[in-house]
């Protein structure tokens, strides 16, 4: 059994996920390795949790959207729960995992989970208005 980070849980509902992102998540947090790697395609995390392929594709892209869940460039059936959601083999692990990812958000480096940024909202698309 793995030893989670629970104020990252605790902040998940600011992140507005589907009731479907949050199945998801827990089919990954389920078998997750050490350090958040997991090695399951979204048609294998679909069938734990029972979710049709279009709402699994939906859901896996909301969590990489918010930052839950990073999807390595060129890695087929790969993923990596975010360390501050991950599962880890002991607290020292966890507390180290945590504070390089507080190192890496702060250069940059790792995005903080977040709500995605709102479309930019284009002035051509608002009628013009009329005066009489």
């Amino acid at each position: 059994m793995l030893i989670q980070a629970h104020l990252g849980y605790a902040e998940l509902h600011r992140l507005e996920l589907s009731k479907a992102a949050y199945d998801l998540l827990s089919a990954m947090v389920a078998v997750q390795h050490p350090g958040g790697e997991v090695n399951a395609s979204q048609v294998e995390l679909a069938a734990r949790v029972g979710l049709s392929k279009n709402r699994t594709s939906i859901a896996m892209n909301q969590l990489v959207e918010r930052h839950v869940v990073l999807r390595p460039e060129g890695r087929y059936r790969s993923y990596f729960i975010h360390p501050y959601f991950a599962g880890y083999s002991s607290v020292e692990e966890l507390h180290d995992a945590l504070r390089q990812a507080i190192a890496a958000i702060a250069a940059g480096e790792l995005a903080e989970p977040s709500l995605p940024a709102a479309p930019p909202r284009h002035l051509s698309a608002v009628p013009p208005r009329r005066t009489a």
